[in-house]
């Protein structure tokens, strides 16, 4: 559909009950076919977003949550006055890689794009890095080290700022972006068992392990730590996670091996939609065999994301928050909820039309 021209109706024809062809506008036809694919990609948005979602939505809301009891008192009279829009805008980022160019390489990295010696041939920093192998290159195999240092630098200018909106939505933001750090499937380029025989692991892993387990987390780690190396820590997040990839595919594929096939999945209703997912019982032996991997890496999220924050407010000149504590109204609720439905217009490629 071009943008900014207008082409004239073409004449489109069907056989009524007489045998007689009549006239349909290619209007009304167009508009018949752009509902029916708005219906169809409603659904299959609705059903990704709610039934598979990266890292399990419900977990990251919970590291952001969990990441605000961390901060100084200083930090929280403002974190734990906004502690409900800090934890529901942190899915944010998963809603826009559905409908915004450039979104998706913000979650991820395939380090066995660059071989064993991703950590040796990959610059640490972004201008480095683009001048040695150009960003489209990057960008392809995605770049979520380098982007958690922006995120840092965004969330420091904002604290500078003392802009209440962005210190919020940055915070969010970055709070998933180091969450999605610590998941090894989110450094590999098999990160769905496509190559080796096991799609879907990563929901698995990352939805319903904590689905099912998170409730016996322990997930308090204690106060928040200043950090000055943002840009080691993370390289450092990806690389433990990269690790343990290992033992996420060959445990499966070992307990796979050993377990009856016909008890491996079961059907759960989830949305009043009867969905095939792995049963409790190849869970809880999976689980096991992880020792405790998962748990881990939830602690580590918590832990980075809380870090972070502090570090970027420490940088900041640590602002008194205080004078931001109901600074966030309803307009600016009213515009949270606008870019929401933006995100769906450009999901849908939905434009305004003339009547014409």
């Amino acid at each position: 559909m071009s943008v900014g021209r207008k082409k004239q109706p073409s004449k489109l024809y069907m056989e009524d009950k007489s045998g007689q062809h009549k006239n349909i506008s290619g209007k009304n036809c167009f508009a018949r076919t752009f509902w029916f694919k708005i219906s169809a990609t409603a659904i299959l948005f609705l059903t990704l977003t709610a039934l598979k979602p990266q890292w399990g939505f419900w977990a990251h809301k919970r590291i952001n949550r969990l990441a605000v009891f961390r901060l100084p008192p200083e930090m929280q009279v403002f974190y734990k006055e906004n502690i409900d829009f800090i934890t529901e805008n942190a899915v944010n980022p998963d809603r826009r890689r559905y409908a915004v160019v450039g979104e998706a390489e913000l979650h991820y990295i395939d380090l066995d794009v660059y071989g064993d010696s991703a950590f040796q041939i990959l610059p640490k920093f972004w201008i480095e890095a683009v001048k040695q192998i150009g960003e489209d290159s990057l960008r392809r195999h995605g770049i979520v080290p380098w982007y958690i240092q922006t995120g840092a630098y965004q969330l420091t200018e904002a604290f500078k700022e003392k802009d209440a909106r962005k210190i919020l939505r940055i915070s969010a933001d970055l709070g998933h972006y180091i969450a999605d750090a610590h998941v090894p499937l989110h450094t590999t380029r098999n990160y769905n068992g496509q190559l080796t025989g096991q799609e879907g692991i990563h929901g698995f892993w990352e939805s319903r392990l904590p689905e099912l387990f998170a409730e016996h987390y322990d997930l308090w780690i204690g106060q928040a730590s200043y950090r000055d190396d943002v840009a080691n820590l993370a390289w450092r997040t990806v690389a433990e996670s990269h690790v343990a990839a290992d033992s996420v595919f060959v445990f499966e594929k070992q307990l796979s091996a050993s377990f009856p096939s016909d008890k491996k999945f079961s059907y759960e209703l989830r949305n009043n939609v009867l969905t095939r997912t792995y049963s409790l019982e190849f869970s809880h032996k999976y689980h096991q065999m992880l020792d405790h991997q998962v748990e881990r890496r939830m602690r580590a999220s918590v832990k980075m994301v809380a870090d972070i924050w502090f570090t970027c407010w420490i940088n900041a000149g640590q602002p008194d928050l205080s004078q931001l504590k109901n600074s966030l109204n309803e307009n600016d609720k009213k515009e949270e909820h606008t870019e929401s439905q933006s995100w769906v217009r450009r999901l849908f490629h939905i434009r305004p039309e003339s009547e014409d």
